[in-house]
C-alpha cells in the first residue's frame, strides 16, 4: 500500500486500471483520474485490495486529515454502447517492439530500443500497408540488409508470424508497473484461440 512515506517514483507509475459498470475494460488511468472519479462519486464498484492511500485536506472543524484508498480496479459509473467496438491499439514503434519483446525478428537477438527499426515485412514501395500484421522488430542492421525485398526474396525467414495484439494484449505491453490484482483480471480477459477439431 502506498502512502506519503512511499518513493515517489512509485506513487507516479501506479496505474489503475479503469472499466465501465458493465465490466468492459478501458484503459490505464493514473491514480489522479481515479482520485476524481472517487471524489465525484462515479464509481460504480472495484476490485482488488486498496493499493494507494491518498491523503487530502485537514477538515478546519475535526483537524482530521481526509484519506481516500484507491483500488488497483476501478469501474466507473457510465457504460460503453454494448454494440461498440474494442478499440484497437495505435501502431507506435514502442507498442511495436513491446509486441515482439525487443527481439529482431530476423536475427533472434534482443535489442535496447534505441537499436530497433520498423521493417514493414511486405515492403511499403511493393504495396506493403503500416499495419500490424505487415511490420516486425528488426535490428537495423537486419533491416538494412533485407532492404526493398520480401524476408522470402532476402532469404531471411522471420521467426514469428506479425499479428494485431488484441486491447487487453496491448494494455498488458503497455504497462511495466501492473499489480498482481490487475494482470490477473488481464489474463481472465485475453482472448482464448480456438482450436480446430
Amino acid at each position: 500500500m502506498l502512502t506519503e512515506d512511499s518513493n515517489m517514483h512509485d506513487l507516479h507509475s501506479t496505474r489503475v486500471l479503469a472499466l465501465d459498470a458493465g465490466g468492459r475494460i478501458l484503459d490505464w488511468i493514473s491514480w489522479q483520474d481515479a482520485v476524481c472519479l472517487y471524489v465525484r462519486d462515479a464509481v460504480a464498484w472495484t476490485l482488488g485490495d486498496p493499493c494507494l492511500t491518498v491523503h487530502g485536506g485537514t477538515n478546519r472543524l475535526t483537524g482530521a486529515q481526509t484519506t481516500l484508498q484507491l483500488h488497483p480496479i476501478v469501474a466507473s459509473t457510465g457504460h460503453c454502447r454494448a454494440s461498440g467496438i474494442a478499440p484497437s491499439p495505435a501502431l507506435t514503434n514502442n507498442a511495436l517492439f513491446a509486441r515482439d519483446k525487443y527481439l529482431c525478428l530476423y536475427c533472434g537477438e534482443r535489442f535496447a530500443r534505441s537499436a530497433l527499426t520498423r521493417d514493414h515485412v511486405m515492403p511499403v514501395s511493393r504495396g506493403g500497408r503500416d499495419i500490424w500484421e505487415n511490420v516486425v522488430s528488426a535490428c537495423t542492421h537486419c533491416n538494412l540488409r533485407k532492404g526493398n525485398r520480401t524476408p522470402q526474396q532476402a532469404h531471411m525467414p522471420l521467426l514469428a508470424v506479425p499479428y494485431r495484439p488484441s486491447w487487453v494484449e496491448h494494455l498488458i505491453l503497455s504497462n511495466r508497473n501492473i499489480l498482481a490484482d490487475q494482470m490477473q483480471f488481464l489474463v481472465s480477459h485475453l482472448p482464448r484461440k480456438r482450436r480446430a477439431c
